[in-house]
């Protein structure tokens, strides 16, 4: 489909505490930090694990399984052990709607 796409709700949304969702058959994990909304992909690119259920600190996301941080805005990795960055999605609100498109990266 392509384009931006409903992901959730911005009152869905809490600072520093991120959120799984699919876009467009993606999954993306949202996270607000800072008063800003980030999308990245949802899977660690040093193991196939979810990063919405790690934590968010300073902009940053940590990967629960091996500590592997990356940067919220850019997705490049912060320490080991992954050194490939995840990809980073652009985002756009709408009223109460944040909306993503995963066809960009």
């Amino acid at each position: 489909m392509g384009g931006f796409q409903r992901a959730c709700a911005l009152s869905d949304l809490s600072e520093d505490i991120p959120l799984g969702v699919e876009v467009d058959g993606e999954p993306v994990c949202l996270a607000l930090a800072g008063g800003q909304v980030y999308a990245v992909r949802d899977e660690c690119s040093h193991s196939d694990v979810m990063l919405s259920q790690g934590e968010i600190e300073d902009a940053k996301i940590e990967c629960w399984l091996h500590g592997s941080q990356f940067d919220l805005s850019t997705g490049e990795p912060l320490g080991l052990p992954a050194t490939e960055p995840v990809p980073v999605y652009p985002v756009k609100i709408d009223g109460d709607d944040v909306l993503v498109d995963v066809g960009e990266s």
